[in-house]
C-alpha cells in the first residue's frame, strides 16, 4: 500500500507522531544500532562469562554456543501455576529446547518475571501494585536479557500488565529480535453475559454468596485466558498487529497439537530473523510510528480494554516514540468499529476466533487503508501474511462485520476535555442515551465507601459518582471494576448514572459511562480535587467535554481536597505496598503512561 492510499487522517496522526518524538527515536535508534554492530557473544565476551553463562547446558549444546556459534535464544516467561492464563507455559521451554535441538540452536529460559492477576485482586489491596507491576515486569525482563549472551528472545505472556511489561523491557535492549509466544483462552464456560447478570443480582441481593460463587467458577473453569475482551485479549490483539506473533497464535486453545506448532514456529521465526537469519529484523526497528499506530487501530477498531491508553504510550515511549490521547481520539472518530465482543456484545473470543478472528479484521482495516501495511513484522510477508484472503467473510455478523458495514463508523474510545482536566471513555458498550449525563455529584475518596453507600440505599436520583485520589501517585491507580454490577444496578432502574475518577477500570468496562483516567490526577493538583458533593456535573462524549458546572469565579477560589493521613498512610503500607513507595513518588500521569522510569 503506498502512502498515498492510506487515511488521510491516519496519515496526518502517523506524521505527527513522527514529527513530535524525532529526536527520542533518532536516539533510541542510534542506541540500538550502536549494540547491534557489536560481535556474537561468544566473540566479545571473556570466557569466564561464557562459561558461567552455558555451564549448565548438556555438553552439545555447549559446543553449539562456544564452538559453532549457534543461535542462542531466551526465553523470558511470565509462568505461574496460579494464574490460568499463564500456567500452560509450564510445558512450553521443554518444547522449544527440543524444537531448537532440530533446528541446531539453543534455547534457555533467561529469567522469570512476576505476573500477577487482576481478577483476584480486584477490590483488595493486592491491586494497588497492578499498574506498578508493569514496570516491574519490564525491569525483571532487563535483568534476563542483561546476560547479553542471547541473539534474540522469546516472550511468554498473556495478561493486563505483564505484555506491556515485556515489551517495554524487551525494547530496552531493541537491538534483539524478539517474537511474543501467546498460550491461548479457556474454553467458554457460563456466558460472560450470564455471569453480569448474576453479578448485578448478588449487588440487588437477590442471590446469596454461594450463588454468585458457582456463576464465577463457571466463567473462570480451566487453564486459559479468561474469555472476555478485557486487558489480556485485547493484549493480544494487538500484538497480532503489531508484526509481533506467528499470525492468528492469540486465539488458539493451550494443550492442542495447533498450540504446540504454533510455540515450535515462534522459535523458527524469530531464528529467521536473527543476525544469522534471512533478514535482520530486531525489535526497536520493528516498533516504530507505523507499528505503534496499527496497534492504535486495532484497539479502537474491536472496541479494546482502556487501559491501553495508558501501556501502549508507555510502550511507544520506550522506543523513543511519544503519543497520547489526541493521537487516539482523532483515530478513533475514523475508525469503524468491528468486533463485538463482550462487554461490548454478547460474544466471547472463543466466538471472535471463530467468526474470522484478527485475521480478518486485519484484512478489513488493511484495505479500508486504516494500517500501514508496509509496517514490519517478524513474519516473511509482513502484514499482509497475518491477513485474511481479500475476499473472506465473517462467520458471524453479530461478533465481526466489514469495515463498510461495521457495527459503528467510530472506534470504542473518546477523549473528554473539560475544566475537570483530560480522561478517557470507552463508549462501544454504552448505550446511545447514555452517553451524555448531567447530574449532581457524589464525592467518594475510595470504591469502598461507594459500595458502602450503594448497599444503604443512598443512591435514589440521578448521580455522577465521583472516585478520587485513586490515580498512579496516590495509591498506584488501582481498578475500580467492584463498581461495575451497583452503577450497572443504578441505571438498570432508570436513574441516570456516571462515573468519574483519576482511578482505571478494568479492560471489561460495561455499558454505564465512566469517565477515567483523569489527569492531572488530585493527588498531583487535578480539578477533581476540588469537586464537592452536590455540584452538577456534565459528562458529554459526543461533544468529547467533562465539565463541573461550577461558576467560575467559585471554581477558581476552592482550595484542593486533599487525603488524610490516615487514608495515605493505610494506602502506602501493608501487604507489599511500602516497597512501592518509590513508584508513587516518581510515577508520571496516566496520558504520559504512568511511568516510574
Amino acid at each position: 500500500m503506498t502512502a498515498s492510499s492510506l487515511h488521510p487522517v491516519l496519515s496526518r496522526v502517523t506524521t505527527r507522531i513522527r514529527e513530535r518524538g524525532a529526536s527520542t527515536r533518532a536516539a533510541y535508534l542510534a542506541r540500538i544500532d550502536q549494540l547491534a554492530a557489536r560481535g556474537p557473544a561468544p566473540d566479545r565476551l571473556g570466557c569466564a562469562n561464557i562459561a558461567h553463562a552455558v555451564a549448565a547446558l548438556p555438553a552439545h549444546d555447549k559446543l553449539r554456543v562456544v564452538v559453532e556459534k549457534a543461535p542462542n535464544i531466551a526465553i523470558v516467561s511470565a509462568y505461574n501455576d496460579m494464574l490460568s492464563a499463564h500456567q500452560p507455559y509450564e510445558r512450553f521451554p521443554a518444547l522449544l529446547r527440543a524444537e531448537a535441538a532440530r533446528l541446531g540452536a539453543t534455547v534457555q529460559v533467561a529469567g522469570g518475571v512476576p505476573a500477577m492477576c487482576d481478577g483476584i485482586t480486584q477490590g483488595q489491596p493486592g491491586m494497588e501494585l497492578s499498574l506498578f507491576s508493569r514496570d516491574v515486569i519490564a525491569q525483571a525482563t532487563a535483568i534476563a536479557l542483561s546476560h547479553d549472551v542471547f541473539d534474540g528472545a522469546l516472550l511468554m505472556g498473556v495478561c493486563d500488565k505483564i505484555v506491556p511489561g515485556l515489551l517495554i523491557g524487551a525494547l530496552h535492549f531493541g537491538h534483539l529480535p524478539c517474537v511474543f509466544v501467546p498460550a491461548g483462552p479457556m474454553p467458554t464456560g457460563l456466558s460472560n453475559k450470564a455471569k453480569a447478570a448474576v453479578r448485578e443480582q448478588f449487588a440487588r441481593g437477590e442471590v446469596g454468596r454461594a450463588e454468585l460463587q458457582a456463576a464465577e467458577s463457571a466463567a473462570y473453569h480451566s487453564p486459559g485466558t479468561c474469555t472476555f475482551y478485557g486487558t489480556a485479549n485485547s493484549n493480544q490483539m494487538l500484538l497480532e498487529a503489531m508484526g509481533l506473533h506467528v499470525p492468528n497464535a492469540a486465539f488458539i486453545p493451550p494443550g492442542t497439537p495447533a498450540r504446540d506448532a504454533l510455540t515450535r514456529q515462534a522459535l523458527a521465526t524469530v531464528l529467521g530473523v536473527t543476525r544469522r537469519g534471512a533478514r535482520y529484523t530486531p525489535i526497536g526497528r520493528l516498533v516504530d510510528e507505523r507499528c505503534i499506530v496499527n496497534a492504535m487501530v486495532a484497539l479502537l477498531a474491536t472496541g479494546g480494554s482502556t487501559n491501553h491508553l495508558i501501556h501502549w504510550v508507555a510502550v511507544a515511549r520506550a522506543a523513543g516514540i511519544i503519543i497520547d490521547w489526541s493521537d487516539f481520539d482523532e483515530l478513533s472518530a475514523v475508525v469503524p468499529l468491528l468486533a463485538r465482543v463482550y462487554p461490548n456484545g454478547s460474544a466471547d473470543v472463543n466466538d471472535f476466533q471463530r467468526a474470522g478472528g484478527p485475521p480478518f479484521v486485519l484484512r478489513q482495516l488493511l484495505d479500508a487503508g486504516l494500517m500501514h501495511a508496509d509496517a514490519m513484522s517478524v513474519n516473511d510477508g509482513g502484514l499482509a501474511a497475518a491477513c485474511a484472503p481479500a475476499d473472506a467473510c465473517s462467520g458471524d455478523q453479530e461478533v465481526l462485520r466489514r469495515a463498510d458495514a461495521p457495527f459503528s463508523p467510530t472506534g470504542g474510545l473518546r477523549l473528554l476535555r473539560g475544566n475537570l482536566g483530560r480522561a478517557v471513555i470507552k463508549v462501544s458498550a454504552v448505550p446511545q442515551d447514555r452517553h451524555v449525563v448531567e447530574a449532581p455529584a457524589r464525592v467518594f475518596e475510595s470504591q469502598e465507601e461507594v459500595l458502602a453507600a450503594f448497599d444503604g440505599g443512598e443512591f435514589t436520583s440521578d448521580v455522577v459518582v465521583v472516585v478520587r485520589h485513586q490515580g498512579p501517585r496516590a495509591c498506584g491507580m488501582p481498578e475500580l471494576h467492584k463498581l461495575t454490577p451497583p452503577l450497572a444496578v443504578l441505571q438498570g432502574r432508570g436513574l441516570r448514572v456516571a462515573l468519574v475518577t483519576d482511578g482505571r477500570m478494568s479492560g471489561a468496562s460495561g455499558r454505564v459511562p465512566a469517565a477515567i483516567h483523569i489527569t492531572p490526577e488530585a493527588l498531583a493538583g487535578g480539578a477533581l480535587a476540588k469537586l464537592r458533593d452536590g455540584d452538577l456535573v456534565r459528562l458529554d462524549a459526543v461533544a468529547g467535554t467533562l465539565n463541573a458546572l461550577v461558576p467560575e469565579p467559585e471554581w477558581a477560589s476552592r482550595v484542593n481536597a486533599t487525603p488524610s493521613e490516615d487514608w495515605l498512610s493505610e494506602h502506602a503500607g501493608g501487604l507489599g505496598r511500602g516497597l512501592f513507595t518509590h513508584f508513587r513518588r516518581h510515577a508520571g500521569g496516566a496520558e504520559q503512561g504512568a511511568c516510574a522510569w
